[in-house]
């Protein structure tokens, strides 16, 4: 019988019943593993339970948001031979869940995790801290870390669009400069985000089609600082219509990011606060971790 450790934030999501997790328990028994469940109580037990229990495990699996997925696989980025990640989404916006269309329902999740197939993720790092989907500053970003966990937990998306819509009537500019494989950019950015997802924060969307979370390449985009309450306008329109022409949007994809700025410029990794730095190296590394997914139909 194979081996899972199953990570589980009892924090996370609206849902505080216990029903849901004994279902997925339930299936990933009946698919064959030997469940061992390792309820987190502090930041950062996710991290130290995937290194240090993890060789353990065929699989390791996390139960909670994408801040407790972030923990899990920057814990198994640490070992040498990694297991299997599975992820049974119970957070408040599960951005990544969403991107590779993970079932919000446990047991759901949990069916794929038994039948599904490994997809080479690709995993970023944010100087010495890793992200398993976004590294974002400015606008928006600071209500994924801002929002009180029982707000998130009550309103989800909502608590997020209250927060970012908050931060538009103090936007602020950062005066960057921003060199990517094959060029810099300079100037003042009101957002930027280096990412794998196609949701951020449920407030930013980007086209699906220019997404792959295995292709080793981030999407890379920033906002210029409007000049007139009409170009802020025609600059979020054109975001939301997923429209990356606007002379206002920078919109690349990379390898390798890096970030030089003379401002305080605090980051989002993933929905978790993240210090300013006067350089911030940001790199993809490409297909790090095997995550399950749902086979591809034949």
């Amino acid at each position: 019988m194979k081996k899972l450790l199953l990570i589980v934030n009892p924090r996370a999501g609206k849902n505080k019943s216990r029903e849901p997790l004994y279902d997925a328990i339930a299936r990933l028994s009946e698919g064959g593993y030997l469940v061992h469940v390792a309820e987190t109580k502090a930041s950062g037990d996710a991290t130290r339970y995937a290194r240090e229990m993890g060789p353990c495990f065929d699989t390791v699996a996390c139960y909670g948001g994408d801040g407790t997925l972030n923990e899990t696989i920057s814990g198994l980025m640490q070992l040498t031979k990694k297991p299997l990640l599975g992820y049974l989404p119970a957070g408040s916006t599960n951005d990544f869940a969403a991107t590779l269309r993970i079932p919000a329902l446990p047991y759901m999740a949990a069916d794929i995790i038994t039948q599904g197939t490994p997809m080479a993720l690709d995993v970023g790092r944010h100087n010495d801290r890793y992200f398993s989907y976004v590294a974002s500053f400015g606008a928006f970003t600071k209500a994924s870390y801002s929002a009180p966990q029982e707000v998130k937990n009550a309103l989800g998306h909502f608590a997020y669009i209250l927060e970012g819509i908050k931060s538009l009537d103090s936007l602020r500019r950062y005066r960057c400069k921003v060199t990517t494989d094959e060029e810099v950019i300079e100037g003042d950015f009101i957002f930027g985000s280096v990412c794998n997802s196609t949701s951020l924060g449920g407030l930013v969307k980007l086209d699906p089609n220019r997404v792959r979370m295995d292709d080793g390449l981030f999407e890379l985009v920033l906002l210029r600082m409007p000049r007139t309450a009409l170009d802020l306008t025609s600059l979020l329109l054109s975001l939301k219509q997923m429209q990356y022409d606007n002379p206002g949007i920078f919109f690349r994809h990379a390898s390798r990011v890096t970030v030089e700025t003379e401002d305080d410029i605090p980051w989002s990794l993933d929905g978790e606060y993240a210090p300013s730095a006067p350089v911030v190296n940001i790199e993809n590394f490409h297909g790090a971790i095997d995550l399950l997914v749902k086979a591809p139909k034949k």
